[in-house]
């Protein structure tokens, strides 16, 4: 039998550790997709929205992307309308983001606390509203539409909306 330097004695003994420790965190680690997941087998989902729902906050949503009908598990898209002079009613996402692009009008946001803080956006801006954050989105035209592409982070968008109590004044002054 061969007798072993020290340097290579230790060498074998963290190799030895390392892989003692891989095999106490194998149970941690991430799980192969099964077959059905895997992305050669996946599908595309294709939604074209031709009519609108109304939705808890008040507003006309042509619903895009949901786990309802595309089968997410973390992420919904749809496209909302504010009409002409109208809002949204004041409101939350219970634990979840929200990612807007503007694709065409102006938008006043009040936002936080009391809604006491405002944002004015237009066509082309992109707003993050982080979870849990009032907010109240106004369109500024009298005339025209103001319409967004909503992204959130609850495959199923409307289940986390809660309606929040607006102070009195909130929302009669547009600009």
């Amino acid at each position: 039998m061969r007798s072993l330097t020290r340097s290579q004695m230790r060498s074998r003994t963290r190799s030895g550790a390392v892989a003692t420790a891989l095999l106490a965190l194998a149970p941690f680690a991430a799980q192969p997709l099964r077959a059905e997941e895997k992305p050669a087998d996946a599908e595309i989902i294709v939604i074209h929205p031709t009519t609108t729902t109304d939705t808890k906050q008040g507003l006309p949503n042509f619903v895009g992307i949901s786990g309802k009908n595309a089968g997410t598990k973390h992420i919904s898209m749809n496209k909302v309308v504010i009409p002409p002079g109208k809002s949204a009613k004041a409101h939350i996402h219970k634990g979840f983001e929200s990612v807007v692009y503007i694709i065409k009008g102006r938008v006043k946001t009040l936002y936080g606390e009391g809604l006491k803080k405002s944002v004015i956006n237009e066509a082309g801006d992109f707003l993050y509203i982080p979870a849990d954050l009032p907010h109240k989105p106004i369109n500024l035209s009298d005339t025209e539409a103001a319409e967004a592409i909503v992204a959130r982070t609850d495959p199923n968008e409307q289940e986390s909306v809660e309606q929040i109590a607006e102070p009195q004044d909130v929302g009669a002054e547009k600009k």
